[in-house]
């Protein structure tokens, strides 16, 4: 018999109390693993939101602090950033519209808006033109000047912007000034970024959206944009010389003085029995000075007798009118048109010279609105595209090449790659532009009538397209053009984007020209 100590004895009351006691009723159990894990803060979650801070915060700073007023030369601008995707320029002159540069890539935009024109300053270049040579170093003076003064303001509005909403959603001074840190670091990144793909030459090829009879006074002739690409300055002082001229104390839009040795071609293309394009043409012919007129076909949209009177208003543009057929256009209608006295309809590769340039172009073999006709479809464009390279080959080879050739479709226009400089069609109903691989540019216009009657089956109406084409008086090589986009079935309003020929872009050698097979000069030919 095993004896138990008397000491022990007395314990097992307690140990076992000990064992089977019940929980306290203020004794929580330990949470499960999972749930500890679900509890855990999210770290991505608060830079989320601190990110969130920042962004919105320098926004609202530069939204509400961050501008600057400043004069440039003879006006009174306010500058400010804005937080953009692309970047860029944005220079609004009221009321007649915006100009849009590709100045810079940055997440922020600069704005300059033109407020108003000192009446002392604006008169005295009207009084004394020969001031605005000296026009060119004020101007970047004062824009350098403003500058410095819109990045200060600019820093000082992030950080307080998003200091000030970092104190108000975390409510300690730590997290506000960490906001305001990260926002001023961040408009560093963007000023340097803006730094590194600054394009002075931005100004060459603005964008223009505005009043329509505005477009040419702003943006200015291609002469003066492309005859030197190393002055900067002189294009922005030109520039704002534009803008006061537009402010003149008499109110009045000044009248647009082309250069006397540019050439302008407006190209229009799928009227396609629209009435309204009349009107945008001869606008288009008075604001740009157009020396002559190209259309490239689809003029009419059944090309019956009954539509024939819908021309009329050709004899009235009081300019030459270059016209190929389309495939909605009938013999009936070449036939009608070939009445008129400014009228000149090129076929069969016939060339003319036309308003200083020489012209060589084709009708469209085939007639669509025909149904008793099967459609030849893309081989019988390329047989005309051959025709009409032919008649270009024997034009080289008389001595008298062409300047430009005119299809209406760009299967056909495409057989005339080396032949020519320049070729133009449309069909398509866009606007494109495109250098095929031997040397030729061809340049497809959009529907200057916006797609004629169907304009209006979609939601929105199509858009209207033409384009003003600037050449050398001399050599007859295109120098720029600008590519005219109006709201459909608009008049008042347009986007005017000038480009420049590769030939006229800074850095670029004059093309050369290979010897063609009978020891004439022309341009190179594949074999």
């Amino acid at each position: 018999m095993v004896r138990v100590p008397v000491a022990v004895l007395n314990r097992m009351p307690n140990l076992a109390a000990a064992l089977f006691r019940r929980p306290r009723p203020d004794s929580r159990p330990r949470p499960l693993p999972e749930l500890e894990l679900a509890a855990r803060p999210r770290p991505w979650l608060g830079a989320l939101g601190l990110t969130a801070v920042v962004l919105v915060g320098a926004w609202l700073g530069l939204l509400v602090v961050g501008n600057v007023r400043t004069p440039v030369g003879p006006m009174n601008t306010t500058m400010a950033l804005r937080p953009s995707l692309t970047g860029g320029t944005k220079i609004n002159v009221s009321p007649l519209g915006a100009l849009t540069l590709d100045s810079h890539v940055a997440p922020v935009r600069l704005d300059v808006n033109v407020d108003q024109l000192d009446p002392l300053r604006s008169q005295e270049l009207v009084d004394h033109p020969d001031r605005i040579s000296g026009l060119q170093d004020e101007v970047v003076h004062d824009v350098e000047h403003g500058t410095l003064d819109l990045a200060v303001r600019s820093g000082v509005a992030v950080v307080v912007g998003a200091g000030a909403l970092g104190l108000a959603v975390y409510r300690r001074p730590s997290r506000a000034l960490t906001a305001g840190g990260l926002a001023l670091a961040l408009l560093a990144a963007s000023g340097i970024s803006a730094y590194a793909t600054w394009n002075p030459k931005s100004v060459l090829e603005p964008r223009f959206s505005g009043l329509l009879s505005s477009a040419p006074s702003v943006i200015g002739n291609a002469r003066g944009i492309v005859s030197d690409f190393d002055v900067y300055q002189q294009e922005l002082a030109r520039l704002v010389t534009n803008v006061t001229k537009l402010y003149d104390v008499t109110s009045t839009l000044p009248t647009y003085q082309p250069d006397p040795s540019t050439i302008r071609v407006l190209h229009v293309s799928d009227i396609h029995l629209n009435p309204a394009s009349w009107k945008i043409i001869a606008s288009l012919v008075k604001q740009y000075k157009v020396n002559v007129i190209v259309d490239s076909g689809d003029t009419m949209d059944h090309g019956t007798a009954a539509e024939n009177g819908f021309l009329d208003p050709i004899a009235q543009l009081g300019v030459p009118y270059v016209w190929v057929r389309g495939n909605h256009d009938s013999r009936t209608t070449q036939r009608y048109l070939e009445r008129m006295k400014n009228v000149r309809v090129l076929d069969d590769g016939r060339a003319r010279t036309v308003g200083g340039l020489r012209f060589a172009g084709i009708g469209d073999p085939q007639f669509t609105p025909d149904r008793a006709v099967v459609p030849g479809g893309d081989a019988a464009e390329r047989l005309a595209g051959d025709r009409l390279d032919s008649a270009l080959r024997s034009q080289r080879t008389a001595g008298t090449p062409a300047d430009v050739a005119i299809a209406h479709e760009p299967v056909a226009a495409r057989e005339t790659d080396g032949e020519v400089p320049l070729v133009l069609c449309g069909h398509l109903h866009h606007e494109g532009d495109e250098k095929l691989p031997y040397g030729t540019r061809l340049r497809m216009e959009g529907s200057t009538g916006g797609s004629g009657l169907r304009a209006v089956e979609g939601k929105y109406p199509a858009p209207i397209e033409a384009s003003v084409l600037y050449f050398d008086r001399d050599s007859h090589r295109l120098q720029a053009w600008d590519a005219i986009r109006l709201g459909g079935l608009g008049l008042t309003t347009a986007e005017v984007s000038r480009h420049l020929a590769d030939d006229n872009r800074s850095g670029a050698t004059p093309p050369s020209t290979a010897p063609s097979p009978s020891g004439n000069g022309g341009s190179a030919r594949r074999p």
